[in-house]
């Protein structure tokens, strides 16, 4: 298939990209930098501008551009979060209509917080819509939006809810491990959170599984199958890295003095079920922590 890819530079999607070329996909991907590199197409969100090259022959588009969530929340960083997802979004969008084209799928990347950011035993589904408004469960829901607005023009689309990705090569990961690493290993707020996860290495084969299979659409919890809580986590971190896991939790007001209304992302968490996503036959490779900690480490 002939793939365009926005965010092919990021965590995930550098990894996209290799993988779909080996698997014979064309792939092409969308740059914020003028370049003469064959498959990459300059865009310009704020100036409305697409590169036209990019959508001759095109079958599929896998929308993984976005701001990261892990900056300070100022008001004029919240208003890139939305645009660098929302309306780079609508962009595309108006490109396809404008080159009349038709679509085999748009697949977007979504967050796992669609649910709302808080702490509760409850396993989440597909099917829960917005427990807890706040705002990651707004930004996640007009992300939706924007993805969805492709049906008249797309057979499918796919919004796939991603938890924290697991990789040594970015990410919150590397973070945790030089953490780890200085025997500083803790707790963060209550350490009941539960932590939703998932190794790079399935998410990009669950890109590449709903790219490739024309039965997947709709949402889907991109998270693994066990959920442990924020404790727990660093506790088996600590261990699989040989240090040691302090006892005492880092106070909660701590956290949120560091990093404001964003802590929210370490202090509260929910469970999400990744049940049907294996039911449309997706097979994780790396189902528990340790296995995940195992191959990063």
């Amino acid at each position: 298939m002939n793939i365009l890819i926005t965010g092919g530079t990021g965590l995930i999607g550098k990894e996209l990209v290799k993988n779909l070329r080996l698997r014979y996909h064309d792939v092409r991907t969308l740059t914020r930098k003028k370049t003469d590199s064959p498959n990459e197409y300059y865009w310009n969100i704020a100036e409305e501008f697409i590169d036209e090259k990019a959508f001759e022959n095109l079958d599929s588009i896998i929308h993984l551009a976005g701001a990261s969530v892990s900056e300070r929340w100022s008001d004029s960083y919240k208003k890139e979060l939305y645009s660098s997802r929302i309306d780079s979004a609508a962009l595309l969008l108006k490109y396809c209509i404008r080159k009349k084209i038709r679509l085999k799928s748009f697949i977007s990347a979504s967050g796992i917080n669609f649910y709302g950011t808080f702490t509760s035993g409850q396993i989440l589904d597909e099917n829960c819509e917005i427990l807890h408004e706040d705002f990651l469960a707004d930004l996640s829901q007009k992300w939706e939006e924007a993805a969805y607005r492709f049906s008249p023009i797309s057979d499918r689309v796919v919004c796939l809810r991603t938890a924290v990705v697991l990789s040594n090569k970015g990410g919150a990961f590397p973070i945790l491990q030089r953490i780890a690493n200085l025997n500083l290993s803790s707790a963060l707020g209550s350490g009941k959170q539960w932590m939703n996860w998932i190794h790079i290495g399935d998410m990009v084969n669950m890109y590449i599984f709903a790219a490739e299979n024309p039965k997947i659409t709709g949402n889907y919890n991109a998270v693994a199958e066990e959920i442990p809580t924020n404790a727990e986590f660093m506790r088996k971190l600590s261990k699989a890295a040989n240090k040691i896991f302090l006892p005492i939790p880092v106070p909660a007001f701590i956290i949120k003095i560091l990093f404001g209304e964003m802590s929210a992302i370490t202090l509260e968490g929910t469970r999400a079920s990744n049940k049907k996503i294996r039911a449309a036959g997706f097979d994780f490779k790396y189902r528990n922590i340790e296995k995940a900690f195992e191959d990063l480490l």
